[in-house]
């Protein structure tokens, strides 16, 4: 295995994707091939390194010299003076305490990071980084000193719960596949992670694999198993190939495969790919699909636990459950059952988004407040705007309004709010903000997810998408919150799986908290976000207008007409209120009624 004497991590978050960072990647290979240190200098992707604003970026290890705003006319000058003069370039660096990317890199004193913790810290790709870190520490532990039973009992005392939404008891369900009778018995990791812009799973699998793999193992080792499968979605190829790295390192050391650490004990993994089904989340649809079936769900009982994939008990877990058990096993259960809430313990991770100033991954005990989330750790809504809700729980969870910026974040408590904890994404919203198009967007992405098996999901919730589609669009009815209300109730009590039972909770909390929307829309036929385009008008205001023309020039079906140096006017009954008149105006003379 070859030794560097540095490390380069760049940042291959979508936002630093799209602003070129793996251009930058290539460029830094090239150039230190040129300069002939491609031996001494590794250059490696990593998911995620600041808030990413900045980007594209790199960290350089061992310095920790964090670079932004990079361009590829920058390496040459950057690789010289790093690796052969061993100098930092101060105009590329983050600035301590004022720069936000490098604010983020660290986490804040309300994080505490668990399974975060070697992210961005090591190779990913070298199971010696990981070892170094303590890692398979736990597994050897485990197997050398524990019985499966009491493995079991230790998880149990700390606290741990399923961290794909649920909350299910992590310890129920392996003491229940443990008891199961058959054969064989499977350990599978459900890496889906289908909620629109959640990207948990996808950071620890690319920055961290090894922790999945070793906690895997552990569970296998708990209920029996002897094969496992990471179910991971296609649209995560580094993930799949980091993942796949990782085993190869695992088997290749004897971490994985027959009489681990010269044990009786035999468990290997195997990645098998989704196509990025969001209904395969679902426990029985995500076995169906490793069998190599349509990803349908199907009935429960028999539960996975008894059985599950080709008919075994097995046992799923998701991502970030995984990635706790080695610390745990580590640590003590004690340390782990030390954080959180008296039913929620330990840390969650969130993909904190939206209006919100620092978006990105971070990690905080079960118990903080969604008030210190946003504004402690996200720094606050974005241009210091009203806060109007915060969505929790992905698209079948609920948005909840100011009055419960104060709530305790754990299981028992967003569900008492009427949102869920789901696998982890949060979405925060401000005053300019439409609950109804929020409400319809969400129901759009469920509706198109829907796998057509049960008549409920599959008809019940197209007829309420095309209800909230009428009501955005101005053609709202007397009688449609009524419907959408029974429509809601018939949804969750017949459908076949928890897609479907939980296909109504965007409408239903929207209409808990911001009912007045649609009543507005409906009975008024406004928006009061200035959102919804059938609800709105853009009208130019004389005292700003100066006539530069530039409104009409990028005005894409010419409904507005005007003299140079006087004021314009937009035709109602041209505009198709698409907002770039409002865009390009320099004077702030567009307004929306």
């Amino acid at each position: 295995m070859a030794y560097f004497r540095s490390h380069v991590l760049v940042c291959n978050d979508p936002e630093c994707l799209g602003k070129g960072s793996m251009e930058i990647m290539a460029a830094l290979e090239a150039e230190l091939k040129k300069q002939g240190l491609n031996n001494e200098v590794e250059v490696l992707d990593t998911p995620r390194i600041g808030s990413c604003e900045n980007g594209p970026e790199i960290l350089v290890y061992p310095e920790g010299h964090h670079y932004l705003h990079l361009q590829k006319n920058d390496i040459p000058y950057l690789v010289e003076e790093q690796f052969l003069k061993g100098r930092a370039v101060e105009e590329l660096l983050a600035k301590p305490k004022t720069d936000a990317a490098q604010e983020l890199r660290e986490p804040t004193e309300k994080e505490v990071r668990v399974v975060l913790r070697n992210c961005g810290e090591i190779n990913p790709e070298n199971i010696e980084d990981y070892i170094a870190a303590d890692g398979y520490a736990a597994l050897a532990k485990v197997i050398s000193e524990t019985k499966p039973d009491q493995v079991i009992e230790n998880i149990k005392n700390s606290g741990l719960r399923g961290r794909g939404g649920a909350g299910f008891p992590t310890w129920l369900k392996w003491s229940l596949t443990r008891k199961a009778e058959g054969s064989k018995k499977f350990v599978v990791c459900n890496a889906d992670e289908g909620d629109p812009g959640a990207f948990m799973n996808r950071s620890v699998l690319e920055g961290d694999p090894h922790s999945v793999v070793e906690g895997m193992t552990i569970a296998a080792y708990a209920i029996g198993a002897s094969q496992g499968y990471i179910y991971c979605r296609a649209e995560y190829p580094i993930a799949v190939r980091t993942v796949n790295i990782a085993i190869d390192q695992a088997r290749e050391l004897g971490l994985l495969g027959k009489h681990i650490f010269g044990t009786d004990f035999t468990f290997d993994l195997e990645v098998r790919q989704g196509a990025g089904a969001f209904v395969c989340g679902e426990e029985t649809a995500l076995i169906a699909s490793i069998e190599g079936k349509r990803g349908e769900p199907r009935p429960r009982p028999p539960f996975p636990a008894a059985e599950g994939v080709f008919g075994y008990p097995t046992n799923i877990n998701n991502v970030e459950t995984y990635a706790n058990v080695p610390q745990i096993l580590l640590k003590g259960p004690e340390w782990f059952a030390s954080m959180g809430t008296e039913k929620s313990k330990g840390t969650k991770t969130f993909a904190l988004a939206g209006d919100v100033k620092n978006t990105g991954l971070i990690e905080v005990p079960f118990g903080i407040t969604l008030r210190e989330i946003i504004y402690d750790v996200g720094g606050g809504i974005k241009n210091d705007r009203p806060f109007k809700a915060v969505q929790t729980g992905g698209p079948m969870g609920g948005c909840l309004p100011e009055n419960y910026l104060d709530l305790p974040v754990d299981y028992e408590k967003l569900t008492e709010a009427g949102s869920i904890m789901g696998s982890g994404g949060m979405v925060v919203m401000d005053d300019e903000t439409c609950m109804v198009d929020i409400a319809r967007f969400f129901m759009e992405f469920i509706q198109d997810e829907s796998c057509g098996k049960c008549v409920p999901c599959r008809v019940g919730t197209r007829r309420m998408l095309e209800i909230l589609t009428r009501i955005c669009d101005g053609e709202g009815r007397d009688g449609d919150i009524e419907l959408l209300e029974s429509l809601s109730d018939e949804i969750r009590e017949d459908s076949l799986c928890g897609l479907g039972k939980g296909a109504p909770n965007p409408v239903v909390i929207t209409l808990n908290h911001f009912r007045h929307e649609y009543e507005v829309h409906i009975y008024n036929k406004e928006c009061p976000a200035k959102v919804c385009r059938a609800l709105i008008n853009y009208e130019i205001n004389p005292a700003n207008c100066v006539g530069c023309t530039l409104c009409a020039k990028n005005c894409p079906v010419d409904a507005i007409s005007g003299e140079r140096k006087q004021t314009h006017v937009i035709d109602p009954d041209i505009c198709i209120r698409c907002g770039i008149c409002k865009q390009v105006c320099n004077f702030d003379a567009v307004v929306v009624k």
